[in-house]
């Protein structure tokens, strides 16, 4: 069966274990590298990206999260998650690194502050009804690679065009939050990913 890890140290932790059991995959939350041995990918949640960075640092799971990532491990990287995934940053603290993998540049709160999070109805090409997607203090992805494929943009306001959702090989990131939705066709289309590896 399908394990897919889900990283425990800081974030949304309970909300993405239930989005897996909803689409039928067993989720664990990972904080040591024993618990990240025993998975097949990892969801990283949402949350605080420069204490994400500190705490996988001090439970000593940073380098072999970005080992395992850089050998092919499947990862999908929400809000916050989306930032420790990418190349590069912008917007970042001068010490703050990164997972990488995702040949992106992305914006740390380039949507504002916690009083400009937003909703809104997203068009992505693998599903048939628009998805509604919750931004909180979002990052969004300035720049894109060569092989990076670009699933969703903001249509509308003063972000309209901005790039919200990617998937690079094995790698899916989303600038806002899936699993405060209700709706699990996101963690579906990952655990498909990840099972058809």
């Amino acid at each position: 069966m399908t394990v897919i890890g889900v990283f425990a140290l800081q974030g949304n932790v309970r909300e993405h274990l239930a989005m897996l059991a909803e689409v039928g995959v067993e989720g664990r939350a990972v904080r040591r590298p024993s618990e990240l041995a025993e998975v097949d990918a990892m969801v990283l949640p949402g949350g605080e990206s420069t204490t994400m960075d500190k705490l996988a640092r001090a439970f000593d799971l940073f380098e072999p999260l970005q080992k395992r990532i850089a050998d092919g491990m499947p990862a999908f990287g929400t809000c916050a998650g989306m930032i420790m995934l990418a190349n590069e940053i912008t917007g970042g603290t001068a010490d703050q690194e990164t997972l990488g993998g995702l040949d992106v540049t992305v914006r740390r709160n380039a949507f504002g502050r916690q009083v400009d999070s937003f909703e809104a109805d997203l068009e992505f090409a693998a599903f048939d009804t628009p998805y509604h997607a919750v931004f909180i203090r979002a990052p969004w992805v300035e720049r894109v690679g060569r092989d990076v494929e670009v699933l969703s943009t903001v249509r509308s306001g003063p972000a309209a065009g901005r790039i919200v959702a990617v998937r690079h090989d094995r790698l899916l990131a989303t600038s806002f939050h899936p699993e405060m939705t209700g709706d699990a066709r996101l963690h579906g289309y990952f655990a498909e990913l990840v099972r058809g590896l």
